[in-house]
């Protein structure tokens, strides 16, 4: 009896025994074969310490992997398109800087020119009869109309005054005047006629009148300023001006300056033969685009100063002067010849021409 109870239980502990041994080898198998992978959980208790890291490990694996999917997915829908070098440069040069409609600001002054531009020959005979035609008919006639004139008082009655502006709407005078900035600069001799300058001074305009014959430097008089200086082509020599405190004679560019003026609205000069060469300086460095309205006395008899040349070439001269100053937008407007001064053009009797024209002109482009 208690012989078959041992051996009951003896087969039962092989038994026991056999089946934990084909349990360990079926973990041991199966821990062999999942390697590669993630660890499977035990079937008892709580997972280990490395069980958990390695889960982990994989959670983190499955994210970034779909991150990088997404960012491939972002990347294929959207393309970078990055141009040459030598194309950029090549698509720049197609660009206009500036847009059609706004065309770039004037210089306020031009770079200074060493000479005019000379207008070819009236004719291949290159005669003073043929230039002189062809100057006279350019100088009395005008360009532009002008409906509205300001004159001053003419010293004799029955005469209309030489000296003229312009006051029609259409140019910038009549509305400067209206809003009290309106300039006028005057350059001649105390004899010269101010009743122009006297007229403008009392619709508002600031008049300065240049006079290198005035006693004072400054001086102010009939709601007018006057100054002891004149226009000239050249500046006086420094060695002169520092003998003295005031100089006679400077550019108008240089009186500009000195001034603090920027713009002129009328600028009237009778310079008694210098006016060819003033005019030349004016047109060389620029200045005319700081003039509204240039009024101007010519001087026929000869030459003027420092204008040499034979006489049909002093005529082309003359003549190309006043073209520069329609290249510079301004117009003839006016045109007035005094019967009583004597008809001498070049010490010669040509074409019955006055001695002396006095001008008017407007510019065109003029916006201050």
């Amino acid at each position: 009896m208690d012989m078959g109870k041992e051996r009951l239980s003896r087969g039962l502990l092989l038994r026991l025994g056999i089946l934990l041994t084909a349990v360990c080898v079926c973990v041991h198998v199966y821990l062999d074969t999942g390697s590669g992978g993630a660890p499977a959980p035990l079937a008892l208790g709580r997972p280990t310490l490395s069980s958990q890291k390695l889960a982990q490990q994989g959670r983190t694996k499955q994210v970034s992997a779909g991150a990088q999917k997404q960012d491939r997915s972002l990347k294929r829908r959207i393309s970078y398109v990055r141009t040459p070098k030598k194309d950029r440069n090549r698509d720049e040069d197609k660009e206009d800087p500036s847009p059609a409609c706004c065309p770039p600001a004037r210089p306020h002054r031009k770079a200074p020119r060493w000479h005019i531009d000379l207008e070819p020959w009236a004719s291949t005979s290159r005669s003073l009869e043929d230039e002189a035609k062809r100057f006279l008919n350019y100088i009395t006639t005008p360009q532009v109309s002008c409906a509205s004139l300001a004159r001053g008082e003419s010293a004799h009655e029955g005469t209309k005054a030489a000296w003229a502006a312009c006051l029609d709407p259409k140019y910038s005078l009549t509305h400067r005047i209206h809003s009290k900035h309106c300039r006028v600069y005057s350059f001649g001799l105390g004899v010269d006629d101010r009743s122009l300058e006297r007229s403008l001074a009392k619709a508002g305009c600031e008049v300065h009148c240049f006079d290198p014959s005035l006693k004072q430097p400054h001086l102010q008089r009939d709601e007018m300023w006057l100054h002891r200086l004149s226009v000239d082509w050249r500046d006086p020599n420094p060695a002169i001006v520092a003998q003295r405190q005031y100089a006679n004679t400077k550019k108008l560019a240089t009186i500009l300056n000195d001034f603090g003026h920027r713009q002129v609205d009328v600028l009237k000069a009778d310079m008694e033969s210098a006016e060819w060469k003033i005019l030349e300086n004016l047109v060389l460095e620029g200045v005319l685009d700081s003039v509204g309205q240039l009024l101007l006395e010519l001087h026929l008899h000869w030459a003027g100063f420092e204008v040499g040349g034979d006489d049909p070439s002093v005529v082309r001269y003359w003549f190309s002067l006043l073209r520069e100053l329609e290249r510079a937008n301004f117009r003839l407007f006016h045109v007035h010849s005094d019967p009583a001064k004597p008809h001498l053009f070049l010490h010669k009797s040509v074409l019955n021409a006055s001695s002396a024209y006095t001008l008017s002109w407007v510019n065109m482009e003029w916006k201050p």
